[in-house]
């Protein structure tokens, strides 16, 4: 199965950017497709951004569209998040997940996900 690790978080200033990182290991990463959620304190962990396994496909939630850009680079077993425009709203702990078998359909949905990172600390100041 394969482990991921995230990386990249930190502490940035409104209307700032930031770049995750995801490496996975462990299994071939191109067979899973890859998503980013978040959970700020208080809430619910919420959907981010999803990308095919060979990365074909792409989906984001309203939230973050136009901002972020989710990537990966199989060949490196890498998933990236690079988020410009923060704002205050988009501090949480940023994971990311893997999915094998659930359809495109249920992308959104954190219960589709089968492996998570530990999660990396996003903060934007005001």
């Amino acid at each position: 199965q394969v482990q991921l690790v995230e990386s990249g978080g930190g502490l940035v200033q409104a209307g700032g950017a930031l770049n995750l990182t995801c490496v996975g290991s462990g299994s071939t990463l191109s067979r899973w497709k890859m998503g980013w959620f978040r959970q700020a304190p208080g809430k619910e962990r919420e959907f981010v951004a999803v990308i095919s396994g060979r990365g074909a496909l792409t989906y984001y939630a309203d939230s973050v569209k136009g901002r972020f850009t989710i990537s990966r680079d199989n060949a490196k077993e890498t998933v990236y998040l690079q988020m410009t425009e923060l704002n205050p709203e988009d501090t949480a702990v940023y994971y990311c997940a893997a999915e094998l078998n659930d359809p495109w359909s249920q992308a959104h949905l954190a219960s589709s996900y089968d492996l998570w990172g530990q999660g990396t600390q996003v903060t934007v100041s005001s």
